[in-house]
């Protein structure tokens, strides 16, 4: 047995590897979705392996798979990072996310109860406290629970596998936002209309905020991109 492959990995049958490497792949997916890594950072095959206590074959295989997906590059024979999100990306997936987030908000928004109330404004308050003591990564990890806790309202289970991909994409670039967006608290006032817009029941008031947010993010975004290819 190799030394990187755990003892549950090598009495399991190939069933339970299976299991063990969907585990691993949605485990990446959701540290990528809510910008754990930047955008350049390296997975290797041991770290992650380490990171999800699982071995070496379903850690490979579950990043061979984000990398057919596009969600990781593939850079060497044993290198695999964190993808930039390139202007003409970003501008799609900032369309798209537009059209999909927004549709969300809106089908979902008069189905908000106080209880959905109470967890966006304890998520904003972790986001505004993080934001303040620069806590950038953790804020981002809020950040995501905040939205889809509106889009989940919507009950759509396709729509919302379909933005979860495209968060997929953008996640690691959302480091980008930071630390102009926590001075200027873009995001803080489109959270805080988009609850006012939940409480007054009013769809197109939460969508339009929703829809801010992602728009006063994407200028953010687009002027780190712009930097890159600029010192290229």
């Amino acid at each position: 047995m190799s030394k990187n492959t755990t003892l549950k990995e090598s009495q399991a049958p190939e069933a339970q590897v299976g299991r063990i490497s969907d585990f691993a792949y949605a485990s990446i997916k959701e540290l990528l979705a809510r910008g754990t890594y930047k955008p350049g950072h390296k997975l290797p095959i041991r770290s992650v392996a380490e990171l999800l206590n699982v071995g070496s074959t379903p850690a490979r295989e579950a990043i061979n798979r984000l990398v057919f997906e596009g969600a990781l590059v593939m850079v060497g024979p044993k290198s695999v990072i964190v993808p930039h999100l390139d202007l003409a990306a970003l501008y799609e997936v900032t369309q798209m996310r537009l059209a999909l987030e927004g549709l969300a908000t809106e089908k979902g928004a008069l189905l908000a109860t106080e209880e959905t109330i109470d967890n966006l404004l304890f998520l904003q308050g972790k986001i505004t406290k993080a934001l303040d003591e620069k806590r950038y990564a953790d804020a981002l990890h809020d950040n995501k629970e905040f939205h889809f806790t509106i889009y989940r309202l919507c009950r759509m289970p396709h729509l919302l596998s379909t933005i979860e991909a495209l968060w997929l994409r953008v996640g690691a670039s959302f480091h980008n936002l930071y630390p102009d967006f926590a001075e200027t608290k873009h995001g803080v006032r489109n959270h805080m209309a988009a609850i006012e817009g939940l409480v007054d029941k009013d769809p197109s008031a939460v969508r339009a905020a929703m829809e801010n947010d992602i728009r006063d993010g994407y200028r953010r975004l687009k002027k780190s991109a712009q930097k890159r290819l600029n010192q290229e």
